[in-house]
């Protein structure tokens, strides 16, 4: 979703990330020859600050981002133009095909087929589309539509910090420029798997984002099965899901035996999106890879376990392999999954935004 304001086209913009537990950021270059990392952070938030997508704690949050700002930047992040995901899970986002109609008139079609698969008034929602092809049989959009209760909590989070506010985006779709401009196989359609703490968002790649789907639950609900299983604590089961997982340690059967019914559902819910994109586009090429991007992407064992089950390669998107750091202290190995979201909104253009299409 994008403003209407041409006055940031030329200027740099930063990506924020706010999650369940922790807000991120990072701001990036492209110096022409490789992306490079200016800036980035993370800092911890009230988890009742927000409730269904609403920031609703919007003070709790802007004292914690100040701090974030002031404390914990490595590097520096140089503009006040922000670009913010909105969780995957609290959009609509969907393929349409339409007839051959004037470009002035695709706004309007899209509007008119959301309302048939939105169960929310209209009035009451943001909607943004972009043509994915225009043919002579017809127009394929990718169309997204967020309750403006979310977005409007956004922006008055910015206010309050002093930020400005010149795109939204949903996690999953920054996730998928992430893989479209940074993965060497960017070419073979994907089923891309983003694990969030909560949530996991599956969505079907294929030059573009093709379907998306949620599972209500994340990797938080990995380590609190381990924490009930080995009944140990919650921080106690994320250091073993982490090291450990579900790879050959002296707990390995038993925690297998507690996490396979909830990754087994995992796998069923990636094949059947897998089934519904080969149903509907049966002349296209078949998915040939699966992408695990996020925070439980890393449990130790999970990739070849999905391998196996799915019987399709599984491996798991490095988000800052081919960004510079430079003289940047790097995130750790178990921090950089955290950074997909907002690697991936960093990599927009002021020019995407400010297009006359």
């Amino acid at each position: 979703m994008k403003p209407g304001n041409y006055f940031y086209k030329d200027q740099p913009l930063f990506g924020m990330d706010v999650g369940f537990s922790s807000v991120k950021v990072m701001q990036t270059v492209d110096t022409g020859k490789e992306r490079q990392v200016v800036g980035y952070g993370v800092a911890p938030i009230q988890s009742n600050a927000i409730k269904d997508g609403v920031i609703e704690d919007v003070q709790s949050l802007a004292e914690s981002l100040k701090k974030m700002f002031e404390q914990n930047i490595i590097g520096e992040i140089t503009t006040r133009n922000v670009a913010f995901s909105i969780p995957a899970t609290r959009t609509f986002t969907r393929t349409l095909d339409l007839p051959s109609i004037k470009p002035d008139e695709i706004p309007d079609a899209v509007v008119l087929e959301a309302e048939q698969y939105i169960p929310m008034p209209i009035n009451d929602l943001y909607i943004d589309h972009v043509v994915l092809s225009n043919t002579e049989k017809g127009i394929e959009v990718l169309a997204v539509a967020t309750p403006k209760i979310i977005v409007d909590s956004y922006i008055h989070l910015a206010n309050v910090i002093g930020i400005t506010p010149v795109a939204f985006d949903t996690s999953i779709l920054a996730a998928a420029r992430l893989f479209r401009k940074q993965d060497d196989h960017n070419d073979i359609p994907a089923v891309l798997v983003d694990f969030g703490s909560m949530s996991t968002d599956i969505t079907v790649h294929d030059r573009t984002v093709i379907v998306t789907g949620t599972l209500p639950k994340g990797g938080d609900m990995f380590t609190e099965i381990i924490s009930n299983t080995l009944n140990v604590s919650f921080q106690e089961a994320h250091v073993i899901k982490t090291k450990y997982g579900i790879s050959k340690s002296k707990k390995q059967q038993e925690i297998l035996n507690a996490l396979r019914p909830a990754i087994d559902q995992l796998a069923k819910e990636i094949q059947r999106m897998i089934r519904y994109h080969e149903e509907r586009n049966a002349s296209k090429e078949k998915i040939g890879q699966i992408v695990a991007m996020g925070g439980g992407a890393n449990m130790p064992g999970l990739s070849d376990y999905l391998t196996n089950s799915i019987r399709l390669p599984v491996r798991t998107c490095e988000p800052l392999r081919n960004f510079n750091l430079h003289k940047l202290r790097p995130p750790s190995t178990v921090e950089k999954s955290m950074y997909v979201t907002v690697a991936g909104l960093s990599l927009i253009r002021p020019g995407e935004l400010f297009s006359n299409d």
